[in-house]
């Protein structure tokens, strides 16, 4: 197990030191010790715990930090893909994803802040225009990250996924969403409406998280243990990928902790079901690029 590399599917890279700073700055504890993440900072705590390599997810809504993030990965070859930001609500949409596509590091957006979808009440609906606009994502052969999880954006999610079916969804984080008895059955129903989409990925990430009700911390084994089970149970070893939020974790766990809290889970599961979380099921739904000998690469 010690032996199979990790790439890091989700991390986060800003420097608010620039002119134009950084919207965001990574966990409380983060910005109080340094306003810069870069990957000449994040590979030497990532390294000894196995991680190879690592995505940038964005954390910024300014369509610049789309070049930002490609050219800082570019200068570093430790990191192997850019997942950016882009509005599918924009009616140029569709040119940026046709220039972005163009650059090899360039493999997914993350809808965050820019929903593909209304909601009212309880009633969740896709936005046609948005829709037309996620089919040029699929076409040009890029993936869909979705945050953070809550039940409507699951739902859209399900529906966004019958509405193109060839558009590689991931949602982010899912183990950091805490049914309560109130919507503990209709979480269940959606988890595995999304799980009946071929198309929908999910990636193991947060699994220490401040609880929402009371803002403990989990670190029980067993009760991490019961939720991993119960995701990996319905999404199958083919689906889940390794994430470590880093630096929104910062304060929470460290990279190490995450590793290892992974490795302790997949320790009673054969090493082909380890290599896929780590990395083969990433770099199948990214297409990530494999930039120094030590990646891993797909053959």
């Amino acid at each position: 197990m010690s032996s199979i590399p990790i790439i890091d599917s989700h991390i986060h890279l800003f420097d608010a030191t620039r002119p134009l700073g950084a919207e965001y700055m990574g966990s409380p504890e983060y910005r109080a010790k340094t306003k810069t993440s870069l990957p000449s900072t994040y590979a030497p705590l990532a390294r000894p715990a196995g991680i190879v390599g690592a995505l940038v997810v964005e954390s910024s809504s300014w369509i610049d930090e789309n070049l930002w993030y490609l050219e800082v990965c570019r200068a570093d070859p430790f990191m192997v893909g850019v997942c950016g930001n882009l509005d599918p609500n924009r009616p140029d949409f569709g040119r940026y994803v046709e220039h972005f596509a163009k650059d090899p590091l360039y493999r997914a957006i993350r809808a965050r802040t820019s929903r593909f979808y209304n909601e009212d009440g309880r009633a969740v609906a896709l936005k046609p225009d948005c829709v037309a606009n996620l089919k040029l994502l699929a076409q040009a052969d890029l993936v869909l990250d979705t945050a953070n999880p809550s039940m409507p954006l699951m739902q859209a999610n399900v529906m966004l996924a019958g509405a193109i079916p060839e558009l590689r969804i991931i949602m982010d984080h899912l183990p950091s969403f805490d049914p309560t008895p109130d919507n503990d059955a209709a979480y269940d129903s959606v988890v595995k409406a999304m799980a009946a989409h071929p198309n929908i990925f999910v990636k193991l990430s947060e699994v220490y998280h401040p609880r929402l009700t009371d803002n403990v911390i989990v670190r029980d084994y067993e009760l991490l243990r019961g939720r991993l089970e119960y995701l990996y149970g319905i999404f199958g070893e083919d689906r889940v990928i390794f994430g470590s939020d880093y630096p929104n974790s910062y304060g929470i766990a460290t990279i190490a902790e995450e590793v290892g809290l992974m490795k302790q889970f997949f320790s009673t599961k054969t090493r082909e079901q380890a290599e896929k979380f780590f990395w083969r099921n990433s770099a199948r739904v990214y297409k990530w690029t494999v930039r120094t000998p030590e990646q891993p690469k797909l053959t």
